[in-house]
């Protein structure tokens, strides 16, 4: 070992104690709790005890901490309808898995699963005999649902007619010719001058802060036409930029998700306390990786940098195990082998030292922590385990998180609709 590593594995062993689930994690709770956004993270979006752990922390914010709502690395529409069910609508259905049904875009497993439907469950219980203003809400704000977001407005506007449908129809009629083809559409404003920004900035403007007038059982419906709306915008500003430039792509995907946060903390009222889950990419500051160098930005950044300890990041990780995720995009899913970290690597480190599962509260971690970035294991929808070396980031750990949880042997997420035979 380098005397780099050996500084940071000593400095972790010092920091590290035992993880025994949610349950035991008073002190993790208890910081986290006095935050206004607690960002949870995972290091895959296939990882069945990344899914639990964060469900757990998130119950005892709700029960103990009073926080009002989930916002996830998801699409509008689809979670607003697990959002009508754990608010008991019953025109979501009568079981969670009636309402997960509408993740039915690739990667379908990552909010369909049983880990999810469980959750969802429990909080349906938990909002039972509450009133309305009082039901914690589950919300998407991603911005890959252009098409489906367009046919929400026009659903809810074609209920209430005049000049906001006009618009609407306007702002569709502009992208129909693209055959709801994503790709298609960002060459055609790319290259050919045919966007519809215009467009879709007037139709957010039609729609924009209308939940404040609207009548109590009409709020969040009205909400979610102008976050359908929001996501159309960012939709078309993501597939246009996505041609030319990577980098700023990502970048317009994450202020997108603060700006639907923004919108739905403007929403909960003044006292309003959020939990964010989205990969570890996203939560953990991108000032303390890589990312920086790339011009890259993400939520934990954006949000740090306007709401400083006020936001609270914790980051997941796994030495080896199993992880659903496709072999490319819009494969079938697979349940496939997680190897060893790479040697030298965060995830290395922490498995060389015991307990197997551990918590590190990062406020009181040493300078080697801060200063000496490690290699930290990333996995995404798409996966090559042949291919491990590509998939770290290098993180300065306790700049990028508030707290890590370190999970040493881990299993494949459970999905509801099983595409393709486990291998």
């Amino acid at each position: 070992m380098r005397k780099k590593e050996i500084e940071a594995l000593e400095a972790l062993e010092r920091l590290a104690v035992p993880y025994q689930g949610a349950v035991q994690a008073d002190a993790l709770v208890d910081r986290a709790g006095e935050a206004t956004f607690v960002l949870i993270g995972e290091a895959s979006h296939g990882t069945s005890e990344f899914y639990v752990e964060r469900a757990e922390l998130s119950k005892r914010l709700i029960m103990e901490k009073g926080f009002k709502f989930i916002a996830v690395e998801g699409d509008w529409p689809s979670c607003f309808v697990l959002n009508r069910y754990v608010k008991g609508d019953a025109s979501a259905g009568s079981i969670a898995a009636d309402a997960l049904r509408e993740f039915a875009r690739w990667p379908t497993w990552m909010w369909a699963n049983r880990e999810i439907a469980a959750f969802a469950d429990w909080l349906r219980v938990y909002n039972d005999g509450r009133a309305e203003e009082d039901k914690v809400g589950f919300y998407g704000v991603d911005l890959y649902s252009l098409w489906e977001s367009m046919d929400e407005i026009l659903k809810y506007l074609g209920e209430k007619d005049g000049a906001d449908l006009e618009a609407a129809k306007r702002a569709f009629e502009c992208f129909e010719p693209h055959g709801r083809e994503e790709q298609q559409y960002g060459i055609a404003a790319n290259f050919y001058g045919e966007g519809c920004e215009a467009e879709v900035v007037a139709l957010l403007r039609k729609l924009q802060d209308k939940w404040k007038t609207a009548r109590s059982g009409d709020r969040e419906d009205a909400l979610a036409a102008e976050l359908n709306a929001l996501a159309v915008k960012g939709a078309e500003d993501y597939y246009r930029t996505m041609i030319r430039h990577d980098a700023e792509s990502w970048n317009v995907r994450d202020r997108h998700m603060i700006a639907a946060l923004e919108r739905l903390m403007a929403y909960h009222g003044p006292a309003a306390r959020s939990i964010v889950w989205a990969h570890n990419t996203h939560v953990g500051d991108a000032r303390a990786t890589d990312m920086a160098e790339e011009g890259m930005v993400n939520v934990g950044q954006l949000l740090r940098e306007t709401h400083g300890a006020e936001v609270y990041a914790i980051g997941f990780g796994t030495y080896e195990g199993r992880v659903i995720a496709g072999r490319g995009w819009g494969r079938p899913l697979e349940a496939m082998k997680v190897p060893p970290a790479q040697p030298g690597s965060l995830e290395a480190l922490l498995h060389r030292l015991e307990p197997a599962d551990k918590l590190l509260l990062l406020g009181d971690a040493e300078q080697v922590l801060r200063e000496s970035p490690l290699g930290h294991r990333a996995i995404g929808v798409v996966y090559h385990p042949e291919y491990e070396r590509g998939n770290y980031v290098p993180t300065a750990l306790a700049e990028r998180y508030d707290a890590f949880i370190f999970l040493d042997r881990t299993t494949a997420l459970s999905p509801l609709a099983v595409e393709a035979a486990f291998s």
